[in-house]
Formats: structure tokens, C-alpha cells, sequence
């Protein structure tokens, strides 16, 4: 990791510790969620993009990268559980919430907790609130999209990616991917994504972006437009250019912009 002033830092959850990268710095401090299949090494093109100043946490989920080894649940709930365990730990008086697919479902779990000091979310290609079209033969489908480096490369190709990964990149992904463990990758086809979360979110009071990418083919624009906005009375939609969705590796330049205009706002 290139971005200045990081160091790596364990967080005690419920049975386990998760592993992250921290930067103390200006406030409000941003944290990282990432998405099904990532891992906080997701955000880093994001991270290096981001004013030299700003703090932040960017974790492993449980189940996923160095928090491999963590035990269950893997559910939604308790992935909120642990990413207010983090931002307890830090002691930072205000955050914002930064979820991508999975963790911006997880992220608006969180807000409409309202949880002391979040003082904004930017939803980087949420995952709806609650299931749009999702059939028990896509569910299927989805539990083994990251069986082995094949399926992987063949998600990213058809399904995450608008343009080309740099060759690293998709080595990160691959890796990632085969990294989580088994109960972790199949909680979210098999639950979190058919989750129902949608009638806690009009809780949520604080400003919240959503960011859309103009290519995205597993939660267009289209989608967050008419199943995620009208459920949260503050948020406002962005839509990325040129990407699909795993716009925080193809697009950081974008994604860094418009959550570092989304602080200055605030």
C-alpha cells in the first residue's frame, strides 16, 4: 500500500480480529467497506487518490482477506456489528460510511442504526435494499461465481467489468476472490442478497451519495434510480463514466473525486 502514512492494525470483533489499514489524519475519517469477493486492497487505487491528510480505515469483512480465518455469521447484520466494533476502536468523533456493493448494503444497515458521529455515507455501487429480479436459479448461479480462477475471470469479464483490468489488478481480484472462506462467499448469493433491509432506511438523516456505474450490469443506475433513492429521503445519485462495477479498481480517479467533494460538503 503507497498511500502515505498507513499502518496495518488489527480490530477485535465478535470471536476474532479483523485486519485493516489505517491512516490517522483530517476528519471526518472515512470508512472502507468493501464489496462480495474483495477485500480492503480494493479501495488501495482509491486510498492514493485521496488528499494526503485524510484518515481512514479500510478492513477485511470477516471471512474475506487477512480476516480469513474469523468465524461466522457472515451475515449483514453482523458485518454492521463488526464495522461499528472498528469505528468504536478508532474513537474518531465524526465518519462517513464508503460501502461498495455488499458493504453498501452493510453500510446502510449501519446508518439507520444512526450511530453516533456517522456524519455521511457515499453508496459506491450499493447493492439494493432489497432484491431486484433475483431468482433462486441467480442465487445458484452467483454461489459459484468465485469456485476457482475460471469463474472468477469469467465474473469479472461478463459481469463486474466494463473495460479492461490492469493485469495486476485482475491478479488482486482473483486472488481475493479464492481467498474468502467457503461459509463467507456463500452467505451473501444465499442471504444477504435477498435480504430485505429497505424499511429501516428511511431512519437515515444524514447526507448519503450514491455512486453508479454508467456500465454496471449487476446494479445499474436504472436500479439504485428506482429501488434505493426514493428509501432515503437525503440521497442524491452520481453516475460514474465508463465503468462497470467494480469502479473503485476502474474509475478511483472518479470515486476518490466525488468522496473527497462529498467531505468538503459536509
Amino acid at each position: 500500500m503507497t498511500a502515505q502514512n498507513v499502518a496495518g492494525r488489527f480490530f477485535d470483533v465478535r470471536d476474532g480480529q479483523v485486519y485493516a489499514h489505517v491512516r490517522e489524519g483530517d476528519g471526518p475519517a472515512l470508512v472502507f467497506l468493501h464489496y462480495w469477493g474483495g477485500s480492503r486492497r480494493t479501495w488501495i487505487p482509491v486510498l492514493q487518490r485521496l488528499e494526503p491528510g485524510q484518515g481512514f480505515v479500510a478492513y477485511d469483512h470477516r471471512g474475506w482477506g487477512d480476516s480469513a480465518s474469523v468465524p461466522g455469521p457472515y451475515g449483514l447484520e453482523q458485518l454492521a456489528d463488526d464495522a461499528q466494533r472498528v469505528i468504536d476502536a478508532l474513537g474518531h468523533s465524526g465518519y462517513v460510511l464508503v460501502g461498495h456493493s455488499m458493504g453498501g448494503k452493510v453500510a446502510q444497515i449501519l446508518a439507520a442504526r444512526k450511530p453516533e458521529g456517522l456524519r455521511g455515507a457515499v453508496l459506491v455501487a450499493p447493492a439494493p435494499p432489497a432484491p431486484v429480479g433475483v431468482s433462486e436459479k441467480a442465487q445458484e448461479a452467483l454461489s459459484h461465481a468465485y469456485d476457482n480462477e475460471e469463474a472468477v475471470l469469467r465474473s469479472v469479464e461478463l459481469v463486474l467489468t466494463h473495460g479492461e483490468l490492469a493485469p495486476e489488478l485482475r491478479r488482486q481480484v482473483v486472488e481475493d476472490s479464492l481467498r474468502g472462506g467457503e461459509q463467507a462467499r456463500l452467505t451473501w448469493p444465499r442471504q444477504g442478497l435477498v435480504q430485505d433491509v429497505s424499511a429501516s432506511l428511511s431512519a437515515i438523516d444524514v447526507p448519503v451519495l450514491v455512486l453508479a456505474g454508467s456500465h454496471d450490469k449487476v446494479d445499474p443506475p436504472a436500479v439504485l434510480a428506482d429501488h434505493l433513492l426514493p428509501l432515503i429521503p437525503t440521497a442524491t445519485l452520481t453516475v460514474l463514466k465508463n465503468t462497470g462495477h467494480l469502479s473503485p479498481l476502474e474509475v478511483p480517479d472518479q470515486v476518490a473525486a466525488h468522496v473527497g467533494a462529498f467531505i468538503a460538503q459536509l
